[in-house]
Order: C-alpha cells, then structure tokens, then sequence
C-alpha cells in the first residue's frame, strides 16, 4: 500500500487526527510519509492546517496541500466564494503520486466526506481515488447514527468499485453507552470491511510524544499498530 486516503463519514469525525496516528505508526515502523491534504478549508494562509497538525501529533513527516480556501465549507463553495480556481481530482492524484515515488506511503486526507464536492463537475475525493487507484480508510464516530453513515460510504466506495481498507473509530469514549459499544460488532458487518482501529476521545490533545508512543496500540497491524479488534470488543462489551 503505496497510496492511502482517508475520508470521514461526515466532518469533525476524527479524520486528522486518525490521519496523524497511522502517520505515526508508519514512522514508528521505520518508513518515511508524506501526508496530502486535498483541500483545506477554513483556514488562512499563515494558520496551520491539517496536515501541519498532522506533523506536529506524529513527527518528521512531509507536508502538502493542494489548495486552500479561507472559509470553512465545502472546497467547491469555498472556491467559489473566494473566487479562486477549484480543487480538482486530477491535481490531487497527480501531486499524491509524485509524493509516492519519493516516499513509502503516502496519506491522502479529504474535506468532509467522501462526496464533498470539489468543483463545478462534482468531482469528489473518490475520484481522486480511483485516479490514484488507492484503497480508502474510512473515519467514524463511536456512537448512534454512525451505522446508517458508514454503510451509505461503503456502498458508495464498492459502487465506485473503491478498495474499502477499513473502518477507524475516531474518537471513543472513555465511558461507551450500550449503542456505542454494540457499534464495535456492527460496524464491520455494515461496512462489509475489517474495524482496523479505535482512537480514544481527547487523543489529539495529547502532547506529541505521547501521542506517538500510543498512536500504534490504537491501530491494526494492517496500519503498522498492535491493536486487537477482538479483544477490544470483548473487553467494551463487558
């Protein structure tokens, strides 16, 4: 896996800091990564953005982004607002497979969800993903109304005929009600893809150092982690 991009069910579901964690797994594991962020919206020119974020939770990697919009919609309405010149998929399959020839992996993080749009003609990070022809990680809250999200994102992905990697919580609770530890069984089964992770809630406020150390008992061996899905679903489901 030369190529992963990573999208959400929705935003604010954990996408960037998820994206940190398996950049810092990747490292731990002794390969060099490069981290793209499709569009980042919202943000100024002299803020950090995502994939600063990224390098600042999970330590030397490269970062890039192919464009960015200062107000937070959606990168097809923020460009046009702004009038700026959108975002195309095209741009972000390109600049992700130059990073790849001078990288292990290379993490591709989109805006929102997997059909936000981009430009004018709709274009979307799947397309970019398909471009690249990456397998994609999905991002998902914990709790209820997350199985409806994921299962519309696989069936998309697999219409797309996408390789769906997995499924990562972004943030789980340090105390789960019933429908949330329940969702560690069903999301899989909706997703119709192996659950390769689970983030704790707060896990992006941890200081770097921290952060790395912890970030691979958060993730499957599929993201170079150590985390047990079974066993942590028996252990949530105590």
């Amino acid at each position: 896996m030369r190529v992963l991009v990573i999208t959400g069910t929705d935003t604010e579901v954990g996408k960037t800091v998820t994206t940190a964690a398996v950049a810092a797994s990747a490292l731990a594991a002794g390969r060099s990564v490069a981290v793209l962020k499709a569009a980042q919206t919202g943000v100024r020119p002299d803020e950090r953005g995502d994939a600063d974020e990224v390098a600042w939770l999970a330590g030397p990697v490269t970062t890039d982004e192919v464009v960015r919009f200062p107000e937070p919609l959606a990168p097809g309405t923020a460009a046009r607002r702004a009038g700026m010149a959108p975002v195309r998929p095209r741009e972000v399959a390109e600049r992700a497979a130059k990073l790849a020839t001078e990288h292990d992996l290379v993490l591709v993080e989109g805006a929102g969800g997997l059909l936000v749009r981009f430009d004018e003609d709709g274009g979307t990070l799947a397309d970019a993903a398909r471009l690249l022809g990456a397998p994609v990680l999905v991002v998902a809250r914990a709790g209820l109304g997350t199985l409806n999200s994921t299962e519309l994102t696989a069936r998309e992905l697999r219409r797309r005929e996408l390789e769906l990697a997995g499924v990562v919580i972004g943030s789980w609770p340090g105390e789960p009600d019933l429908a949330t530890r329940c969702n560690v069984a069903d999301l899989p089964e909706v997703a119709g893809a192996p659950l390769l992770g689970a983030l704790p809630a707060g896990a992006g406020a941890l200081p770097p150092a921290e952060f790395r150390a912890a970030a691979p008992g958060w993730l499957a061996p599929r993201l170079d982690g150590t985390w047990d899905a079974e066993a942590f679903r028996t252990r949530e489901a105590a």
